[in-house]
């Protein structure tokens, strides 16, 4: 019992199996994010994807190149029973057989902001400033005894479960709401909203500090700004006030979203002078309602369709009066967007817990260490 150093190349080693099909779309591709997760679809994968890698289940997959960009190492664990497919830029590697090494423990351990330091401080001085596998494997790691390992292993398991049985949960509400919606469009006509919005062109006159400053999510939210706001003249900032809609019109470099968010509480708020800003006829039509079927995918397709510019790509407020949805009577639009509300603060709560769960990582591997050096 007690602690044990390892280089880390003592306990992985590479793998490399090409999927062997030419013709898989983005949907079969899978990414890596900055939460250590994979998303499909991929944003782009080239013409011939016959040399892209599975990843088998309880294999891990990381993108080596961009540790330093982003100051992050891009690395998830395929904890499904089937294979994910990778870009052949990443690195596929597991963990070695019959290695007192739970793949659980270790993924654990990746999860920390300090653990993404340690991997950036080892980043090389090339273009893309990535990682070499070797430089990774020289990395030192201090681990506990197996068993110790899987006892920190359930508790995280036990609060992973947790999020996912709350996240099935959220997947249904949604389903509740598209359900509504494709009801509405079958036996209700579709219209125009030019005529149910006004835009608002309303600067920051009143004096609103940086505290106020919002960006603009293609999640659809309203979040602080992560621009750097040093010496920034506030007075061209617009207002956007409670009850208010505001997007971004340039679409050409958001992933093929529409940046976008509805101001739900009581603050005003200051956004970049770029946002256009608009209001609903709430006797008509409720920007709850409405907020609802801007944040649909199918939005962003059509606006990214009806996108017009040539460096840069514009969704005008033209083009948004331009938007055709079925609006029924305030009593049915209230009904559904109440569902609507429910689902974003479930979702909400589902990101909090998910940030929550990261957090503890640290913690329990702290927990695992000095349980450790206690029995040694």
């Amino acid at each position: 019992m007690g602690l044990s150093e390892y280089r880390l190349g003592e306990l992985i080693e590479l793998f490399s199996e090409k999927c062997g099909r030419s013709d898989l779309s983005m949907w079969d591709v899978s990414g890596i994010n900055s939460d250590k997760e994979f998303f499909e679809p991929a944003r782009q994968i080239g013409e011939d994807t016959s040399n892209y890698k599975n990843v088998p289940p309880g294999f891990f997959a990381c993108n080596l190149m961009h540790v330093g960009r982003d100051k992050v190492l891009p690395i998830a664990l395929n904890t499904t029973d089937k294979n994910k497919i990778v870009s052949p830029a990443y690195t596929v590697f597991r963990i070695t057989d019959d290695i007192s090494l739970s793949r659980e423990y270790f993924f654990m351990m990746l999860k920390s902001t300090e653990r993404d330091r340690y991997f950036w401080f080892h980043a090389d001085s090339s273009v893309r400033d990535g990682m070499q596998w070797e430089d990774m494997c020289d990395i030192t790691i201090t681990l506990p005894p197996l068993s110790i390992q899987q006892k920190y292993v359930r508790i995280y398991n036990a609060l992973r479960e947790n999020l996912r049985v709350y996240e099935r949960g959220l997947e249904d509400l949604k389903m509740v709401c598209d359900g509504f919606i494709e009801d509405l469009r079958r036996k209700i006509p579709c219209e125009k909203i030019g005529g149910y919005i006004v835009e608002s062109v309303k600067k920051n006159d009143s004096g609103l500090s940086v505290d106020y400053v919002r960006g603009l999510a293609t999640s659809k939210e309203i979040i602080e700004t992560k621009a750097d706001m040093t010496g920034v003249n506030l007075s061209t900032y617009k207002l956007l006030q409670p009850g208010q809609i505001a997007y971004v019109p340039d679409t050409s470099r958001r992933a093929d979203k529409v940046s976008m968010g509805f101001n739900d509480t009581d603050n005003t708020f200051l956004v970049s002078s770029i946002s256009i800003v608009f209001s609903t006829d709430s006797e008509k039509l409720l920007p709850e309602y409405l907020m609802l079927f801007l944040s649909r995918s199918e939005f962003d397709r059509y606006a990214r369709f009806h996108s017009w510019g040539s460096a840069r790509e514009n969704f005008s407020f033209e083009d948004m009066c331009d938007v055709s949805i079925p609006i029924p009577d305030l009593a049915t639009q209230e009904s559904i967007a109440n569902i609507y509300k429910v689902y974003q603060k479930r979702k909400s709560l589902s990101e909090k817990l998910k940030s929550l769960i990261k957090s503890i990582c640290p913690v329990l591997i702290k927990g695992a260490l000095e349980e450790a050096q206690k029995e040694s």
